[in-house]
């Protein structure tokens, strides 16, 4: 079975050949301007226009869903709806919804088969959206490893 490679780096600027999909977590209340959507937003402006623009729609805009975003010939960002709100409720529930994400990445593992794609991603769901790694970590080999997807997750420096 193919594992989950870890890499020094920055994730909007994935070094390999082919096509790649890169991953990322968005809120369900179409809210766009911190943590890692702010380095994809320097690099290409499409996925955080198509996003406003799919939360105004509120076509399938719900937590589960996906929007893949093609950013140059061979590279597309998921916009995957994987939080709720923004902040960690007064239960102490923070805004990261385990089992969206799931969804999220079910069906982005079918758009990767599709373009025959490699995804990269930071540690998703665990900054802003106060996830843990090794809860994401058993999603994503649930959901992307165990297809033979290569996964590349990077720890900016």
């Amino acid at each position: 079975m193919k594992e989950i490679h870890y890499l020094k780096g920055d994730a909007t600027n994935p070094q390999s050949e082919g096509n790649k999909i890169i991953i990322h977590i968005c809120n369900n209340i179409g809210g766009w301007g911190k943590g890692f959507v702010m380095a994809i937003s320097k690099r290409w402006k499409q996925p955080e226009k198509d996003y406003r623009e799919w939360f105004k729609s509120g076509e399938r805009f719900n937590l589960g869903e996906i929007q893949m975003v093609q950013v140059e010939k061979d590279i597309w960002v998921c916009n995957m709806i994987g939080q709720h709100k923004i902040i960690t409720n007064s239960n102490g529930i923070p805004p990261i919804r385990y089992e969206a994400v799931e969804k999220c990445l079910e069906k982005l593992a079918l758009e990767a088969l599709k373009l025959n794609a490699e995804v990269h991603m930071p540690r998703i769901g665990c900054g802003l959206a106060g996830g843990k790694w090794d809860v994401m970590e058993l999603i994503i080999e649930k959901t992307l490893v165990r297809n033979s997807i290569p996964v590349y997750v990077y720890d900016f420096e």
